[in-house]
């Protein structure tokens, strides 16, 4: 899961207007950023990106890497006097900044009190007004949303002085909508136009609002379409070839008769438990339906296909573009009667309400994923808002029964609910080491990968990854991964940086990383190809070399033994070192570690600071709690007596 591809090294360069150049030089830019700045204003407004920026400096806050402060120097520079702090200008594009900000923290809306503090924070007069007319003048939106759960706004009966009010104007003709008197009827009557249910006051953007609410009708219409519109499942699973059995009582079994009655399902565990909506694509195909399988990234395929060879599993990506899975019928919808999502956790709202939108009337949807983990890295909370309209009655959820094995699975799955205890490990799947400084946390993870792992396991540097919780400091991404380069594929760094044979990521999205190994260096870029063995045929991989142009590279590729647990995320290795510096544990919450160490198979590294960083982190469930619009927009499908949705 995820969105469409973005920022895609392969995409273009766009052609920049001869003249934005000189005006990006005139406004202030660095010099150094002039050509990466226009070239991206030239990829957002076209040929006319000189007159947007002549007529409004601050649109600069829609490009990356610029700042309010930068965007305020340019202004001042261009507009000398005229650009004042409340400039209506600056205050809109600083609310779509800060809105679009928020997004990438996972909001797709904001409290208007909260955004009114922020524009306060950025010197704006003023700002509870200056926002009111930004959303005025269309630079956001203003949703007031039902909300039964939210505390009732009390109604208070009108008090209004003798002589003022709708009944001192009728006196001399006035119809009551004149003046800045209070509309009412006599002293002590209750106003009968209030709101009966409160509502929720959200300020967001179109962008995520056309999202989230063609999200919402189009999961109301799965979960509302009635029996007699979707193709028929028989009561007792077909054995499918290669497929985990549907054993009665088990949780598979439970999520197939789930799935036979009803258009959405919501099903959540851990790695085990992906093999459950596995079997039941399976059987579905065995009956005679159309069914596949989405996923996050290419490595959910691997794992996906290997009991079942024949199963058609695409990345969810890969399924939206159409180059992979079925493609789309005459119509634009896919061809599927039954799509299982697994990773559901990482799908943002604008992948899920394109996937959605996407399939045939009647189809059945399973979204699949593991709730205790980290999000997607796009906007949105689609499982958990999903989860929360299936406990309010839209439509079931099948909690697995199926424990992840081992000491791996133990530690992962105490830490979903807040546990960290030790595990036994009698093969040594999990270890524990202590650093006393951020020099020698470097040096063990450095042997680890190189010479106690691939001496217990058999594994080499390349089935293992180093999961640490940011690049900057001593015991970073960065850090680390110069000092693994040096052990493992040492080399001047003669292409940007890289050399043949390095391991590196490649960024195809938003929260989509593809990893690779470095080719070679041309003019034209650096030449990627596949990562360790060939991807399996069909997956979009197979012919897979990428060439990178050469002023991408810095933003697109990153070394790739050390990686960030967002970056690891749908992904699983032979072995995982974990690295918690002794203040990670500050920065870091129960999701960040219940994702880090489920990515090891069979071996399990912690290297962490005397000050034990994961005791701290396992303390907080989640650091930042998305605020959406789905949950509101999804009980419009629930009755008012708290029943389901129509079946």
């Amino acid at each position: 899961p995820g969105g469409a591809p973005d920022g895609d090294a392969r995409v273009p360069a766009p052609v920049v207007p001869p003249d934005l150049p000189a005006l990006l030089e005139r406004a202030g830019v660095p010099a150094g950023a002039v050509t990466a700045l226009a070239a991206d204003a030239a990829r957002l407004w076209g040929p006319g990106a000189t007159g947007v920026l002549e007529a409004d400096p601050w649109q600069l806050l829609a490009l990356p890497g610029t700042t309010p402060d930068r965007a305020d120097e340019c202004a001042r520079t261009l507009l000398g006097a005229g650009a004042t702090p409340d400039d209506p200008r600056r205050v809109e594009a600083l609310c779509v900044h800060l809105l679009e900000r928020g997004a990438r923290f996972g909001h797709t809306a904001a409290d208007p009190a909260a955004l009114a503090r922020a524009l306060g924070g950025y010197g704006v007069p003023r700002p509870e007004e200056a926002l009111a007319e930004a959303i005025e003048a269309g630079a956001a939106v203003l949703f007031e949303d039902p909300d039964p759960d939210a505390a009732p706004t009390p109604v208070p009966p009108t008090a209004v002085p003798p002589g003022e009010g709708s009944a001192g104007a009728a006196d001399d003709g006035n119809d009551g909508n004149d003046g800045d008197h209070t509309m009412g009827g006599e002293p002590g009557e209750r106003d009968d136009f209030a709101p009966s249910v409160p509502v929720r006051t959200l300020v967001g953007t179109e962008r995520w609002a056309v999202a989230e609410e063609s999200l919402a009708d189009g999961l109301i219409g799965l979960a509302t379409t009635t029996p007699a519109g979707r193709p028929e499942l028989p009561t007792e699973p077909p054995d499918a070839s290669g497929g985990a059995p549907l054993r009665p009582g088990s949780s598979a079994a439970e999520l197939w008769s789930t799935v036979r009655d009803h258009g959405l399902v919501v099903h959540t565990g851990g790695e085990a438990a992906r093999a459950e909506p596995l079997a039941v694509v399976a059987a579905a195909r065995a009956a005679g339906l159309r069914a596949g399988v989405a996923v996050h990234h290419p490595d959910g395929v691997r794992r996906a296909v290997a009991g079942l060879p024949d199963l058609p599993v695409a990345t969810c990506a890969g399924l939206l573009t159409g180059r992979e899975g079925p493609g789309r019928d005459e119509e634009g919808t896919l061809p599927l009667d039954l799509v299982a999502v697994l990773d559901a956790e990482l799908m943002d709202v604008e992948a899920a309400a394109a996937l959605v939108e996407a399939l045939p009337g009647g189809a059945r949807l399973i979204l699949s994923g593991d709730p205790y983990g980290l999000e997607s890295a796009g906007a949105g909370a689609v499982l958990r808002d999903v989860l929360t309209a299936a406990v309010r009655g839209l439509c079931p959820s099948v909690v697995s029964r199926t424990p992840d094995p081992g000491p791996i699975g133990e530690l992962v799955s105490g830490v979903a609910v807040g546990e960290l205890v030790p595990v036994e490990a009698p093969d040594r799947e999990v270890v524990v080491v202590t650093a006393r400084d951020a020099g020698e946390a470097v040096h063990r993870t450095v042997q680890l990968v190189t010479e106690s792992i691939p001496r217990a396991f058999g594994t080499g540097p390349a089935s293992t990854v180093v999961i640490v919780p940011g690049e900057e400091g001593p015991v970073g991404g960065l850090a680390l991964n110069a000092a693994l380069k040096a052990a493992v594929n040492p080399g001047p760094g003669r292409f940007g940086g890289f050399d043949p044979g390095d391991r590196v990521e490649y960024r195809e999205g938003p929260g989509r990383y593809r990893p690779a190994t470095v080719l070679e260096g041309t003019p034209q870029g650096l030449r990627l190809g596949p990562a360790g063995d060939p991807p399996p045929p069909g997956t979009g991989d197979a012919d897979h070399t990428v060439t990178v142009p050469p002023e991408r590279v810095a933003t697109s590729v990153r070394h790739g033994w050390a990686v960030t647990a967002r970056r690891a995320v749908g992904r699983r290795w032979s072995a995982a070192v974990v690295v918690l510096p002794g203040d990670a544990g500050h920065r870091l919450d129960r999701g960040w570690l219940h994702t880090a160490f489920g990515r090891g198979e069979r071996h399990l590294s912690v290297v962490q600071g005397s000050a034990g960083g994961a005791a701290a982190a396992v303390a907080v469930p989640r650091r930042v709690e998305r605020v959406t619009r789905l949950p509101l927009l999804l009980r419009r499908a629930v009755t008012a007596d708290g029943g389901g949705a129509t079946a």
